[in-house]
C-alpha cells in the first residue's frame, strides 16, 4: 500500500513514543503467558482472518471503547494491524489515556501470515 508522506510522518512520530516488539518477541510472550492481543484493523480485515486469541477493537473506535473493554490500564496489551502503522498510532493514544504496558507489533498481520503462523476466522 502506498502511504502519503504526511501519514508516514505521524506514524514515525508515534513510533518514537511507543514500544514496539517483533514477531519473535510476541511468540516468546505467548509461550510464557500470553499478553492480551488486540487487533486494531478494520472490521472487514478482522473477518477475513486474525491471530488466534486476539480481540478486535478497531482503530476507529479504540479511544471511545477502551475504558469499557480494557479496564486494567496496567495489563500488557499488544496491538497489531496490517503492518504496524495503525497499531503504533493506537498504542500512542492508549498511552495518552493512561495505559502503561502497551506494545505495538512491528510488521503486524503481514509478518504473522508471512511466517505461516495459524490464522483464525472465529469471532
Amino acid at each position: 500500500m502506498q502511504h502519503s508522506a504526511e501519514f508516514l510522518a505521524i506514524v514515525e512520530q508515534s513510533k518514537q513514543n511507543v514500544s514496539e516488539i517483533d514477531l519473535d518477541q510476541l511468540r516468546v510472550m505467548q509461550q510464557t503467558g500470553q499478553p492480551r492481543l488486540i487487533d486494531v484493523r478494520e472490521d472487514r480485515e478482522w473477518q477475513a482472518g486474525h491471530i488466534p486469541g486476539a480481540e478486535h477493537l478497531g482503530r476507529g473506535v479504540i479511544e471511545r471503547d477502551a475504558i469499557a473493554r480494557l479496564p486494567n490500564k496496567d495489563e500488557v496489551l499488544v496491538l497489531y494491524c496490517g503492518g504496524g502503522f495503525r497499531s503504533a498510532l493506537a498504542a500512542e493514544s492508549l498511552q495518552k489515556m493512561g495505559y502503561t504496558a502497551v506494545l505495538s507489533l512491528d510488521g503486524g498481520w503481514r509478518a504473522w501470515t508471512a511466517a505461516g503462523l495459524p490464522v483464525s476466522l472465529e469471532p
